[in-house]
């Protein structure tokens, strides 16, 4: 028996209900910090991904690949589109209001993604088992119908939110905290320090 955890939602598995505070349809779903490599809209060199929620458990993000996210020459870093994958997948948990971290990530590579290129993911949660998120995601060059350049699974685990604030560094909290600008964009209702 493997100990390696499957992307696959077992049989029996439910696709767990929307939160009634998810964002709704159609808009954008926030960045849960502004420095996030991924989705942070402060950080200089990062993805800028933006997501924006879908009608059930799935949403679409977009970001365009730039020359600081080359790997080979003109080509997307593999490394990189993952990353890509895993903050879009991971921006399905705010449909859910459930705070979680990647347990498992699988990525396959279907064709380079070149610079300057939009990739389009599309994301849905395939299903949940207690506290096991299973989902699965491709992305699109150049528009939401265009080529599949790269598919995705991946398998979540939700913590308490405790579990970020015990493993941020002391300074990380202090800065947060006097410059609450930071965290903008998360969850209004959760707050550092209550």
């Amino acid at each position: 028996m493997s100990r390696v955890p499957s992307t696959v939602p077992p049989e029996g598995s439910q696709i767990p209900p929307r939160h009634p505070k998810a964002p709704e349809p159609g808009t954008k779903i926030p960045s849960h910090f502004g420095h996030c490599f991924g989705c942070g809209e402060l950080h200089p060199t990062g993805l800028h991904l933006v997501a924006h929620a879908g009608d059930g458990q799935n949403l679409t993000a977009v970001f365009t690949v730039t020359e600081n996210h080359q790997g080979a020459p003109g080509l997307a870093h593999g490394g990189l589109l993952s990353l890509a994958f895993d903050e879009a997948l991971g921006k399905l948990m705010w449909l859910i209001r459930s705070p979680a971290v990647t347990a498992r990530l699988e990525t396959d590579f279907l064709l380079p993604v070149p610079m300057g290129t939009t990739l389009h993911i599309s994301a849905e949660i395939t299903g949940q088992v207690n506290r096991k998120v299973y989902c699965s995601a491709i992305g699109r060059i150049g528009s939401p119908d265009g080529p599949i350049a790269v598919r995705a699974a991946s398998l979540y685990v939700i913590v308490p939110m405790q579990h970020f604030l015990d493993n941020a560094p002391k300074e990380y909290l202090e800065h947060v905290t006097a410059h609450p600008e930071l965290l903008a964009f998360v969850d209004p209702e959760f707050e550092i320090n209550p």
